[in-house]
């Protein structure tokens, strides 16, 4: 597998299109980094790491709206790929939705969303965007 981030990605877009609760999910450092990020900001319900004394999974509880049935993560987009590598600087960072969604940025001090790394004044790679 050439890119386990875009992999992470489809996997949640695809449960939350057939209206899945749970979703598992091979897993890797990054893809906790990201999923705490997803827990913090609300994107999902509940996350939980389990090790199989092989590569590990991720279970991810995803989040639904009470009433309208509709899931909270309307999409998730790949930037940053292997064959393009995309880097912002500290006042570059993007916008995604005018503040309504999230970038997940790589820094030099970890993953973090994009308003963290404005207030710690850092730069990265944008790994994907959540709205």
């Amino acid at each position: 597998m050439t890119d386990p981030i875009a992999d992470y990605l489809t996997r949640i877009r695809n449960a939350v299109m057939a209206k899945h609760k749970v979703v598992e999910i091979p897993a890797s450092n990054i893809k906790q980094d990201i999923t705490r990020i997803l827990h913090e900001k609300g994107y999902i319900l509940n996350y939980k790491v389990m090790d199989d004394n092989l590569q590990g999974v991720i279970k991810i509880a995803l989040k639904y709206h009470p009433e309208t049935k509709e899931p909270v993560i309307k999409s998730l987009k790949r930037i940053s790929r292997p064959g393009l590598r995309q880097y912002c600087g500290k006042d570059k960072l993007p916008r995604v939705l005018n503040g309504l969604g999230i970038a997940v940025i790589s820094t030099s001090q970890g993953v973090m969303s994009d308003k963290e790394a404005r207030t710690k004044s850092l730069g990265g790679e944008v790994l994907c965007y959540v709205y």
